[in-house]
């Protein structure tokens, strides 16, 4: 049986993150939670250790990916199969995780995304965030010879050897269309599944229109400057 693991990036997330886990145990009680508590100044940890997550505590807040290569490593230390990435904040409805799990299990694919615009395509992003869904998914289509439609999405599994390849080197920042060059470079393969999505549950997204764009411009460099590394598996 495979060993399943839920990393949950989390920061200042004690609004949502109860109904999130509890919807995981609820729909997948097989699986181990890890909450990846990135600096948070609420009570998000203590929430999360109350019912029965294993917690990291970050000593301040280190971003998204320094986040989510902690969880990675724990995984491969801990000899896990399958590592899903969960967001706290309510939008990766649990119920849809089995989705990203079953072609992890079969082998199908090293990452599996899970994509807001397969099926029938509800979820609407604002304009801003929606021109760069647009360019990134263009971009980096172009450089696997594979339509993708969300690279941003942050809702993804990874099997064994993903997970040990990201336990070694992960980006900073905003990975999420970063890691997908370099899977690609390194010979993963990669595919995409229907998902359904939610708003968040609390909080408010760190991201304005400002550095919306301040951001694609960053992320695109970063994909290019790693079309030019050498990077093995």
């Amino acid at each position: 049986m495979n060993k399943i693991l839920i990393i949950m990036p989390a920061y200042n997330e004690a609004e949502s993150i109860r109904g999130v886990i509890s919807a995981v145990n609820k729909e997948l009680p097989h699986v181990d939670i890890l909450v990846i508590n990135d600096g948070s100044r609420d009570a998000t940890s203590h929430i999360a250790k109350g019912l029965g997550a294993t917690v990291i505590d970050l000593p301040y807040n280190m971003g998204i990916g320094a986040a989510m290569q902690t969880g990675y490593r724990y995984a491969a230390n801990m000899g896990y199969d399958i590592a899903v990435q969960v967001d706290a904040d309510g939008q990766h409805p649990p119920d849809q995780i089995k989705y990203l799990i079953d072609p992890a299990m079969e082998k199908r694919a090293d990452m599996i995304i899970g994509s807001r615009f397969l099926g029938s395509g509800e979820y609407q992003p604002s304009l801003a965030r929606n021109l760069g869904i647009k360019v990134f998914a263009a971009v980096v289509s172009m450089i696997t010879g594979h339509r993708l439609t969300d690279t941003t999405s942050g809702f993804r599994a990874a099997g064994k050897e993903t997970i040990r390849f990201f336990a070694q080197s992960y980006p900073e920042d905003y990975p999420e269309v970063e890691v997908l060059v370099l899977l690609h470079k390194a010979g993963f393969n990669i595919m995409e599944v229907p998902v359904n999505m939610e708003p968040r549950v609390g909080g408010k997204s760190s991201i304005t229109p400002l550095q919306a764009i301040y951001y694609m411009i960053k992320v695109l460099l970063a994909v290019f400057i790693d079309m030019l590394k050498r990077v093995k598996r």
